[in-house]
């Protein structure tokens, strides 16, 4: 008998899936602060319904996606349960990072930052949800010290961050560095010669990769090498007049290129990084959140990698408000998640700092001055409540029209825009019409009046006439019963 399978990871209740309501978002005008026009937006709320709400308006957006979720270490954060069990854990993790997935651009790229507990099954959820392919490294982030040395096993003293493209389309930006130990070890053990003004260089060999006849030729009486030198004579007579070649004083002896230190970009970042450090309890960027608040230089490096100016960032774990703040000192836009009385306390007192001008964190060599702003937002409670006496389930009474017609819109996955009698469209010969009132032929005729031809209309209503004969361009739908079919309505999903 023959036997098939897949490698996948499985754990207990992989495939209890819902769809997720997606909620409207609410502006709250107090909360929000600096330029009224600002597309920031700070959420506040669950996540994983935060991203639903999110998936009309900035599916296949997002540049760049950091988040750095609870680790799962057993132990309890002021402001998280950082000790879910691994079934709960990853049933947590990968409804939300598929939503992620489909908020990414096509050039888009992913950091998700973890510790050894659930590395090794985050990496294999990672490579279902976004390809295996699609993996481009696993960085190292060497913290300096660590928790004390504990006596049953090593001390734990780096984090890993999982890279991921969401296409080949992507490209990372290559930046340099002159900070880690590397670099200044090889500074240290290269840049040792110093020309006669007073720069100090390095000597390379000008040696040709491969034979070429119109690089073999003799200079100033210095041999070239068999298979000739790497420059042309006109180059070469270039870099002689900017007093780039280093001749020895033994002609027998090869001319070279000087490598200025003042002109040395460093080395291409790797995936091990040294050179950054974590918060001490004397540094500038302390927020009052010590459940692993990470330095904005980290954050940085990370926008710098995969985002230019201009581009979206998206944090749905923001913490105390990191990844916004050095977003948005950086001149990224910014969508910033956060559930829980932080999102006030900690992530919007930040970001109020950041428009007014903050000096820590990375302030100084961005030279941030302040400026520019965010909006608040909250969550909109579900559309559809059970009824406190009946077994059935109803318009949320906080709901007015206006919220109904736009939650409506989204669930049905049309752009909320009143127009005359439509509430909204999915595309130009497709629209929407949500209504209180009974629907019945004549009320369908007349709302139909100024459809086109090739046009059709989706209505929906609490009040329907049965029996309804309808043309093929018209479909009639009944609030609450046809919303039940479309995703699952709960007050709030952990």
């Amino acid at each position: 008998m023959q036997k098939t399978g897949k490698l996948e990871l499985t754990w207990v209740g992989k495939y209890d899936e819902v769809v997720v309501e997606p909620r409207i978002l609410i502006e709250d005008p107090s909360k929000s602060y600096g330029d009224p026009n600002s597309e920031n937006m700070l959420i506040h709320g669950d996540n994983l319904i935060a991203l639903q709400a999110l998936q009309q308006d900035y599916a296949g957006k997002i540049k760049c996606i950091y988040i750095d979720p609870p680790y799962n270490t057993g132990s309890a954060f002021e402001y998280y349960d950082d000790g879910l069990e691994h079934s709960v854990w990853l049933s947590m993790m990968k409804p939300r990072l598929q939503l992620l997935y489909s908020l990414l651009r096509d050039d888009g790229y992913i950091f998700v930052q973890i510790d050894d507990n659930e590395h090794a099954y985050l990496k294999i959820l990672m490579d279902e949800v976004f390809g295996r392919n699609n993996f481009v490294n696993e960085i190292i982030w060497k913290r300096k010290g660590g928790s004390v040395n504990p006596s049953v096993k090593l001390n734990n003293n780096v984090d890993y961050i999982l890279l991921y493209q969401k296409s080949n389309k992507a490209a990372i930006n290559l930046i340099y560095t002159l900070d880690d130990e590397d670099t200044q070890r090889y500074i240290k053990e290269r840049f040792t010669s110093v020309d006669e003004n007073g720069r100090r260089y390095q000597a390379s060999p000008i040696i040709s990769p491969s034979y070429s006849p119109s690089l073999i030729y003799d200079y100033k009486g210095y041999k070239s090498p068999p298979n000739g030198w790497s420059l042309s004579r006109e180059k070469m007579e270039e870099f002689d007049r900017e007093g780039r070649l280093y001749f020895p004083a033994d002609k027998t002896k090869r001319i070279r290129r000087k490598q200025f230190l003042d002109e040395y970009k460093g080395q291409p970042i790797g995936n091990l990084w040294t050179d950054i450090y974590v918060i001490n309890s004397m540094s500038n960027e302390r927020t009052g959140f010590d459940g692993g608040q990470k330095p904005e230089k980290l954050i940085e490096r990370v926008l710098k990698l995969a985002t230019n100016p201009g581009d979206i960032v998206l944090d749905s774990f923001l913490g105390s408000g990191t990844t916004a703040a050095v977003a948005h000192k950086m001149g990224r836009k910014y969508i910033g998640i956060e559930m829980g009385d932080h999102c006030y306390t900690h992530c919007k007192v930040r970001l109020d700092k950041v428009v007014d001008g903050e000096p820590g964190g990375i302030s100084k060599s961005v030279n941030w001055q302040g400026g520019g702003g965010y909006k608040f937002y909250e969550l909109a409670p579900s559309l559809l409540v059970k009824n406190p006496v009946l077994p059935v389930y109803q318009i949320n009474p906080e709901y007015n029209f206006e919220m109904l017609c736009e939650a409506i819109c989204k669930i049905e996955g049309f752009r909320y825009k009143v127009d005359g009698v439509y509430h909204g469209f999915s595309s130009e010969k497709r629209f929407i019409h949500i209504t209180k009132e009974f629907i019945n032929a004549e009320y369908i005729k007349t709302v139909a009046a100024t459809l086109g031809e090739d046009q059709s209309l989706l209505i929906y209503g609490t009040k329907i006439q049965s029996g309804l004969r309808l043309p093929d361009n018209i479909e009639v739908k009944k609030i609450p019963k046809d919303l039940l079919e479309k995703c699952t309505f709960e007050s709030e999903v952990r």
